[in-house]
């Protein structure tokens, strides 16, 4: 049985280590596909080879690990990693629920926390629908819900060049080329033009996606659905729907809140929101 990350860590290195930097030590670790993804304290980086061989050696099917050196940068949403230990390759294939992802982690993100709201989605997609991803990314969302329910399309924005190409081999790999349009480009630029379509929006942008909510108002259909993704503490949530509800009276029409969910936590007291909204139009 594959012990406790930090008492793996601590085993190995309590003869290296001073009491105060054993406590430094993590107790987790993000797994995609091959490669290990960690968040080390600062005290640490001096022994991050070593912590980086010791979890090479001891995490199965494990060909490389990083350490995140910052937070997810730019609209691109690049995250800021470096590698510490194994092979210097940092795309890999990730599979989860059914559905094959494959990116590079040092150049597009990956939230394995969102398992469970990606999988969600896909119980809520009705025959029939269409689908806009405002940020698909490789796509998170997009992918599985046009490999396990029945959309009649989905269109699936990105703006990352690399996370574009990545989706649309994703598209491939997955064979559901007849359900998806992947779209490169702004959801500013590009919405305009789909005209109102869309059953269902997911918009996926953390911390704030709420400047795209006029963009979203000209394609929802009347009795649309959309999932609304944003950043609040608990006390606080009611502000991400007053941001909908701004944006949906102003172009005249009503929204019902028809559930608010935790997706996880997102920093101290802060969580990651999601508000399913659904827009009436007059």
């Amino acid at each position: 049985m594959l012990k406790p990350v930090k008492n793996l860590l601590e085993e190995k290195l309590r003869n290296k280590l001073t009491k105060k930097e054993l406590s430094f030590l993590p107790s987790g670790y993000q797994k995609i596909g091959n490669i290990l993804i960690l968040n080390l304290h600062k005290t640490l980086w001096k022994y991050e080879k070593i912590i980086g061989k010791i979890l090479l050696e001891n995490i199965p099917e494990t060909k490389t690990v990083c350490r995140r050196t910052g937070s997810i940068q730019t609209m691109y949403r690049k995250p800021q990693l470096k590698i510490i230990s194994g092979d210097k390759k940092t795309e890999t294939i990730h599979k989860e629920h059914g559905v094959i992802y494959k990116l590079d982690v040092k150049e597009v993100m990956f939230a394995k926390g969102n398992l469970n709201e990606r999988r969600r989605i896909i119980e809520l997609v009705k025959d029939g629908e269409i689908i806009v991803d405002f940020f698909a990314g490789i796509g998170y969302f997009s992918i599985g819900v046009a490999k396990f329910a029945n959309p009649r399309k989905v269109y699936s924005i990105e703006i990352n060049p690399k996370a574009y190409r990545y989706l649309c081999e994703n598209i491939r790999l997955n064979k559901v080329q007849d359900k998806i349009i992947p779209i490169l480009g702004n959801c500013r630029e590009i919405t305009p033009k789909l005209g109102r379509i869309s059953d269902r929006i997911i918009m996926g942008l953390l911390p704030s996606c709420k400047d795209y909510l006029p963009y979203a108002m000209q394609v929802i259909k009347s009795n649309g659905i959309i999932h609304y993704h944003g950043t609040a503490k608990k006390e606080e949530w009611k502000n991400l729907f007053r941001d909908v509800k701004n944006a949906v009276e102003k172009e005249g029409m009503r929204v019902k809140l028809l559930r608010k969910l935790i997706v996880k936590s997102y920093a101290p007291r802060v969580y990651h929101w999601v508000l399913d909204c659904k827009i009436i139009q007059p």
